[in-house]
C-alpha cells in the first residue's frame, strides 16, 4: 500500500485512542473505495503512517476484522475485505431492516431543522456533476433523515453496514441509475417526512433500496453472458 493513501492521524485523536483513531481512518478509506478490495494492509507502513507502533495498527485492524472491513489471510496478512454480489444483496437487506426502522422512529421525532438541513443537502446533489461524489450526497441525506431517532447503537450499524454496501455499489448503481430516479425518490421520501406519513415513507425507503438490489442482480447477470460470449468467441 502507498502510504499517501491513507490520510494520517498522528497518536490518539480528541474523540478517543490511538487503535480508535486508526481504525476509523481506515474504514472511512475502505468505504469510500480509496483502499480498495483485495488490498493489502502493511502493519510497519500504517504504523510509520499515523506516527504510532504497530500495538495500536493491530488492533485496529482486528475491530476491522470483526465488523468485516478486513481479511487476515496466510502468508499475507491483513488485506481490505472483498464480497460476492449475494453478499452484498444480503447486506442491503440487512440495511432494509436497520434503516425502516430507524425512519419509522425518526418521523415523529423530526423538527424544522432536520429537515430543512436534508433539502439543503440534496440540492447539493442535484448540483454535483461528479457521479464519484453522489454517493457521499446520498449517505448525508440518509443519515440525517435518521438521525431524529436518537438511537446511537442503532445509527452506528446503520453507517458500518452502509459502509460495507456503498464501497460495491457506488459506481455501479450510479452509473447504471443516474441520479434522476433516486433524487426523485428522495425528494418524495423527504416530503412524506415532512407530512408525518410514516407508513409511505417506510415503504418507500424499502422500494428505493430494493431497487439497488435488483440493479446488481442485472449487472450479476450481465456479467455471467459477458464472461460466456468471451468463452465462445
Amino acid at each position: 500500500m502507498e502510504p499517501a493513501a491513507v490520510t494520517s492521524h498522528r497518536g490518539a485523536g480528541p474523540h478517543g485512542s490511538a487503535p480508535d483513531a486508526v481504525r476509523e481512518a481506515l474504514r472511512a478509506a475502505i468505504s469510500s473505495g480509496e483502499l480498495a478490495p483485495g488490498l493489502q494492509l502493511r502493519q510497519d507502513e500504517l504504523a510509520a503512517r499515523f506516527g504510532t507502533s504497530r500495538i495500536p495498527v493491530r488492533e485496529a485492524l482486528r475491530q476491522l476484522e470483526a465488523e468485516g472491513f478486513v481479511t487476515f489471510l496466510p502468508n499475507r496478512g491483513a488485506v481490505v475485505s472483498d464480497l460476492s454480489i449475494d453478499e452484498v444483496i444480503g447486506l442491503l437487506e440487512i440495511r432494509i431492516a436497520l434503516e425502516c426502522h430507524a425512519l419509522r422512529l425518526a418521523i415523529p421525532a423530526m423538527g424544522e431543522i432536520d429537515l430543512e438541513e436534508a433539502t439543503k443537502i440534496l440540492r447539493a446533489y442535484d448540483a454535483e456533476p461528479d457521479p464519484a461524489q453522489w454517493g457521499a450526497f446520498n449517505w448525508k441525506f440518509h443519515a440525517t433523515l435518521y438521525a431524529p431517532c436518537n438511537r446511537p447503537r442503532l445509527l452506528g450499524m446503520i453507517e458500518a453496514n452502509y459502509g460495507h454496501v456503498g464501497r460495491f455499489t457506488r459506481a455501479l448503481v450510479s452509473q447504471a441509475t443516474g441520479k434522476e430516479r433516486p433524487q426523485r425518490e428522495h425528494y418524495r421520501l423527504l416530503e412524506f417526512c415532512r407530512d408525518g406519513e410514516v407508513k409511505k415513507a417506510v415503504r418507500l425507503l424499502r422500494d428505493h433500496i430494493e431497487e439497488t438490489q435488483k440493479t446488481l442482480r442485472s449487472a450479476q447477470r450481465q456479467a455471467l453472458r459477458d464472461a460466456g460470449e468471451g468463452r465462445s468467441a
